[in-house]
């Protein structure tokens, strides 16, 4: 493969070559040349847009491809197409699959369905059997076998001993424990954010304090054994708090938050569209403005999709009958732009394709010379309209269907592909 990237704005802050317009030669997936004006080989595919620019692959923390066993809502293959239709060249995929990501050899099998793809499927092992939450997996094993971390996913891991052994067991290797904080026993039986407006819907409300406790315990558990904890799709302002706090303690601690937690509100629950219930909810106004205040200093390190394929069978029901979860993979990158104004355009790049990788302990893509091109072409400004007809993850539990977005992905390039 021979590519020409002609005219590309670089976002890259690992780059010499960062906030400056270059051409990029790519042969048999190395970086090249970079420069101006530069000749187009013989047979290379030329890339020539407007407003072209360039960053790091993105990389996504959190999407369900739900292979092996639910299939019928979204496949490796239908998976990686979106991830890379989004502009991500890897994903952190979610042990919630039948049988669970509890085993080296399930393990093994996600990396053997994602080899040879333009998309990196890293594996997440569970940390509990069948993410039951009561018997630890084999982690190291899994973790020899290539799983990046381990978490139980939407099944926050509710036995505090657990959580701690699971803690202590990975810290001898160096393995991180991801959890997404919610007591069920405060939650258990909502579906959506505890407030006025669940109150007005007559909806049972998910209160912040089932998220907010959780996060107080694990904090506590991630001081006593000194182990290495992530925080899966925060949500709340007073998680920030904490984990801001904890930070300052100079915890070994990280955290993420979902996309659509930072651009949509409880208020879009309004008219029962089952579309709109995820876990963790949508909050309020005042949340999201604390997430955009703990990615702009740095107490949230990175944005995820969320990615949650669920089929219309799931979906297209009454709203206390409706799974959560939404698709996100092809438009995540489209509403980060939306945050430009808070972050900055290299502060999403940071958020969605630099510090992803970085706490998983993976080397981190750069465009320089002599590098591998793990790219994501994009204009961050062109507007365009999503069409159930553009979405190829087999579920389509989106919002978003007509609605007019800003930042377009153009297109991927990593492994020696072009897509």
């Amino acid at each position: 493969m021979i590519v020409l990237i002609r005219a590309a704005k670089v976002v890259d802050p690992n780059s010499k070559h960062h906030n400056k317009i270059v051409d990029i030669l790519i042969e048999k997936g190395i970086i090249q040349e970079i420069g101006k004006n530069l000749k187009a080989p013989k047979g290379a595919d030329v890339v020539e847009e407007k407003r072209l620019h360039v960053s790091p692959g993105l990389f996504d923390l959190h999407a369900n491809f739900r292979d092996p066993g639910f299939e019928w809502k979204e496949d490796m293959q239908t998976g990686m197409l979106a991830a890379a239709k989004g502009g991500f060249t890897g994903v952190l995929s979610m042990p919630s699959t039948f049988p669970a990501t509890d085993t080296k050899s399930q393990v093994e099998y996600i990396q053997k369905m994602s080899n040879g793809n333009v998309v990196n499927v890293h594996p997440a092992g569970s940390i509990t059997k069948n993410l039951k939450g009561q018997e630890l997996t084999e982690m190291f094993d899994m973790s020899r076998s290539g799983a990046l971390a381990f978490t139980d996913d939407k099944n926050s891991i509710q036995h505090a001993g657990i959580m701690k052994l699971a803690l202590l067991y990975t810290k001898n290797f160096g393995g991180i424990i991801m959890n997404q904080a919610n007591d069920k026993s405060i939650s258990a039986d909502g579906h959506m954010n505890e407030g006025v407006t669940s109150t007005i819907l007559g909806l049972k409300g998910i209160p912040s304090l089932a998220e907010e406790l959780m996060i107080s315990r694990d904090i506590k558990l991630a001081e006593f054994t000194e182990g290495r904890l992530h925080f899966s799709c925060v949500s709340t302002a007073k998680s920030v708090e904490l984990i801001r706090a904890a930070k300052k303690q100079g915890l070994n601690i990280t955290a993420d938050v979902a996309i659509h937690n930072l651009v949509l509100d409880e208020t879009s629950c309004e008219g029962f569209d089952t579309r709109y219930k995820v876990n963790p909810a949508l909050r309020t106004e005042k949340d999201i403005k604390a997430l955009l205040k703990g990615l702009k200093d740095g107490t949230i390190d990175a944005i995820c999709t969320d990615h949650t394929p669920e089929d219309i069978e799931h979906k297209k029901v009454e709203f206390d009958n409706a799974e959560f979860g939404m698709i996100g993979l092809q438009t995540a990158f489209s509403l980060a732009c939306q945050l430009e104004q808070e972050i900055g355009l290299e502060g999403v790049i940071e958020k969605m394709a630099i510090n992803p990788r970085k706490l998983l302990g993976l080397e981190t893509p750069e465009i320089n010379i002599e590098k591998a091109a793990n790219l994501c072409l994009f204009n961050p400004t062109t507007e365009w309209t999503l069409e159930e007809t553009d979405i190829v993850s087999k579920s389509k539990n989106t919002p978003f269907i007509g609605k007019t977005l800003k930042g377009k992905i153009l297109g991927v390039v990593n492994n020696g592909i072009l897509s």
